[in-house]
């Protein structure tokens, strides 16, 4: 059985903290799952990590189903969520709706979230009310990149807080069952989190969020690019994959690989039976 938004919710009730990172294939998938990491997001993170973008606004649907699907695939207990891309749901409700059940029909997603508050707060009621559990997402929002003028920490002028606490409660009255909190100061996420209802998520948000998300890459050591402030390297895989990656083509160079340990035989007969008739 997966994981319910009422077991997430009553995580929260438990003060019990909860763990979720990204994933966007298979194997990938499989191991978090593995792990016990009770909220899997596809997220469309996948678009600078995983395609390459330089943000993540270029992402289309048609590519997030395909990871989504992979990771439902490589899953048995994770709520998986798929992360709306950009657009796909500011245009009209319908559109909205629409491509949210995609991602329950075609990509077998549980859950889908999106960025924004009070401004989606009618989006996500509806998206709701159509049965689709929905995260919401507020604070640094990656696809509004260019109004917020680059990757900058959030709700530091009482404007923007007052806003923030807003949108978190806008979000909790829609019926969000959590909502992510990214580049927050920790004593706003902290208040944030003692007023709203639902579990919030932290992301650069500090330690009093009820759950905390990471992008899987980051954590690895995947991702060379740069290293987020709010991340911790667990493991550098990089490293070890490259110094893998380097010794396997020193090997195949020098004629080393593979060895008769690592090649299939045959009987000796029918090699006889081959060279005579060749």
């Amino acid at each position: 059985m997966r994981v319910t938004i009422n077991e997430i919710k009553e995580m929260k009730r438990r003060e019990e903290k909860i763990p979720m990172l990204t994933a966007y294939d298979y194997s990938t998938a499989k191991l978090v799952d593995e792990a016990g990491v009770p909220l899997i997001l596809v997220g469309d993170s996948l678009g600078m990590v995983i395609l390459g973008y330089e943000t993540t606004i270029p992402v289309t649907m048609d590519e997030m189903i395909h990871h989504t699907k992979a990771v439902v695939r490589g899953t048995k207990r994770a709520l998986i969520i798929g992360d709306m891309p950009f657009m796909t749901y500011h245009t009209s409700i319908s559109d909205a709706l629409y491509n949210a059940a995609r991602f329950i029909q075609e990509g077998g997603a549980q859950a889908v979230k999106l960025e924004g508050g009070e401004v989606v707060a009618e989006t996500v009621r509806r998206i709701v009310n159509c049965g689709i559990p929905v995260m919401g997402h507020i604070g640094l929002t990656p696809q509004s990149i260019y109004q917020l003028g680059g990757f900058k920490v959030q709700g530091k002028t009482p404007e923007a807080a007052g806003r923030l606490i807003r949108d978190a409660c806008a979000l909790d009255e829609a019926g969000a069952f959590s909502i992510v909190l990214e580049a927050v100061p920790a004593p706003l996420s902290k208040l944030i989190t003692q007023k709203v209802s639902v579990p919030t998520i932290g992301i650069g948000a500090g330690p009093d969020c009820d759950g905390q998300v990471q992008v899987i890459n980051d954590i690895l050591g995947l991702f060379t690019e740069f290293v987020p402030k709010h991340a911790k390297q667990y493991a550098k895989l990089a490293e070890i994959i490259r110094t893998a990656l380097t010794d396997y083509a020193t090997e195949v160079k020098a004629g080393s690989f593979p060895t008769m340990k690592q090649s299939y035989t045959m009987d000796e007969s029918l090699l006889k039976e081959l060279v005579n008739s060749a």
